[in-house]
């Protein structure tokens, strides 16, 4: 019985390694060949550098020096960060609004919110690139207003199945103490939510640092275009050809920040989902 238990875990261990080194290839495929010449990429994708391949880091230099990658990189930083703490501080207390006051607004706001989650982004895209435009959100402040409208649904989802499970004592014990709505909610509810807002919050930042086509869309390919949009336009000659020595150094360095954002914070992403599984 033992020896068959042992068995099936290490069945699951070995499942699990081939899952991740299906995810983790293309990571050291573009690190390997960032490091190799454009000739040696081409003819052999897969094989680590020689001393003949190698090229130090020529391909770095050339891509920074191509890319315009400070102001592109700002930009993306800017834009990530804002789009993040906008989502999780609205969507945090609009979770809270629509658990705490249950009347039929609340519910149908619930499931307006629920409902966006499952409309594919190309279905709207180009209305909410007409409005951008008619609106003046086609800089870095507006486009963060969009990922914040974007972001909402799942946000909220997760925030609410957490806050139903925080008892209401808690908060009314704030108000008899003389406590505010707005008070309650940022020294007593707020903290309680950390794991939830964390996971938000690395579940965002991930898909908005990487994300391409919004942002070629609103922003285009200006003095405003983010990391993403400044690799592909950049390093892309005349009849489309590409040098992929720097295409590939450039990937590097943009997955590089949030790849170490997401190990530092990756043990609260299971925490903060589960956690509002069970309903207190």
């Amino acid at each position: 019985m033992k020896s068959r238990g042992s068995f099936g875990r290490g069945l699951v261990y070995v499942l699990l390694f081939l899952i991740a080194v299906v995810f983790l290839a293309p990571i050291v495929i573009i690190l390997i060949n960032s490091l190799k010449g454009n000739f040696y990429i081409s003819s052999s994708p897969f094989t680590f550098p020689t001393e003949e391949t190698f090229v130090g880091f020529e391909n770095f230099i050339k891509g920074f020096n191509q890319s315009d990658f400070m102001r592109s990189f700002a930009n993306s930083a800017f834009i990530t960060v804002a789009s993040v703490v906008g989502i999780v501080l609205m969507t945090s207390m609009t979770a809270w609004y629509i658990v705490r006051i249950r009347n039929k607004f609340t519910r149908i706001l619930y499931y307006l919110f629920v409902f966006s989650m499952v409309v594919p982004f190309q279905m709207v895209m180009y209305t909410m690139t007409y409005f951008a435009f008619e609106f003046r959100l086609n800089n870095p402040w507006g486009i963060v207003f969009i990922y914040l409208g974007f972001g909402a649904g799942l946000s909220v989802f997760m925030f609410s199945g957490f806050i139903k499970s925080i008892p209401r004592e808690i908060e009314e014990a704030a108000t008899i103490d003389g406590c505010g709505p707005v008070r309650t909610f940022f020294t007593i509810i707020f903290p309680i939510l950390k794991p939830t807002a964390i996971t938000v919050a690395i579940l965002n930042a991930m898909w908005i640092w990487n994300d391409y086509l919004l942002p070629y869309l609103v922003l285009g390919s200006g003095e405003n275009k983010t990391l993403p949009v400044a690799v592909q336009m950049a390093l892309t000659g005349g009849y489309g050809n590409k040098d992929m020595g720097a295409l590939m150094a450039m990937l590097v360095l943009a997955i590089l920040p949030i790849i170490i954002f997401y190990l530092f914070c990756q043990k609260y992403i299971i925490r903060g989902v589960v956690a509002g599984a069970v309903k207190g």
